[in-house]
């Protein structure tokens, strides 16, 4: 309990039990999770404040956001070290048979070589097709 009050407090969270039971269960997803699934894993909750928490945990850099093109933005918890810059940012991959979005961390984004006073903000890289379950019929 204490090593995730000292995560919110890292990124200038303020730490409330609604807090702490939505972090807990963000980093029980063993993948990129959306609103509807937090919602369906804490019914207790209620879905104003979940949103709410979802957006702050967002805008502190808590977690990423990811538009794997499902038509549900999904989120990922970044790491201790994370702070969402270009250099942070890594590929993700999108089961079009699961359904499943997960993080390819260790995979970065290439880089792309921009026209003169072209400056980007923002990467989504989204791979699509068969995760290592459903290509290989375990899914």
């Amino acid at each position: 309990m204490e090593d995730l009050e000292k995560r919110l407090e890292e990124r200038d969270i303020r730490v409330t039990a609604v807090r702490l039971l939505v972090f807990r269960a963000m980093l029980g997803h063993p993948q990129a999770f959306s609103l509807a699934d937090m919602e369906e894993a804490l019914e207790s909750v209620d879905k104003s404040t979940l949103s709410r928490t979802i957006r702050l945990f967002h805008e502190k850099l808590l977690i990423h956001s990811i538009d794997d093109g499902s038509g549900s933005i999904k989120y990922s918890v970044c790491g201790s070290d994370c702070s969402c810059c270009l250099s942070d940012l890594h590929v993700h991959f999108h089961c079009r048979r699961c359904g499943r979005t997960c993080c390819l961390e260790e995979v970065a984004i290439p880089a792309v070589q921009l026209p003169p006073g072209f400056r980007p903000e923002a990467v989504n890289f989204v791979l699509k097709g068969l995760c290592d379950r459903c290509s290989t019929g375990k899914g």
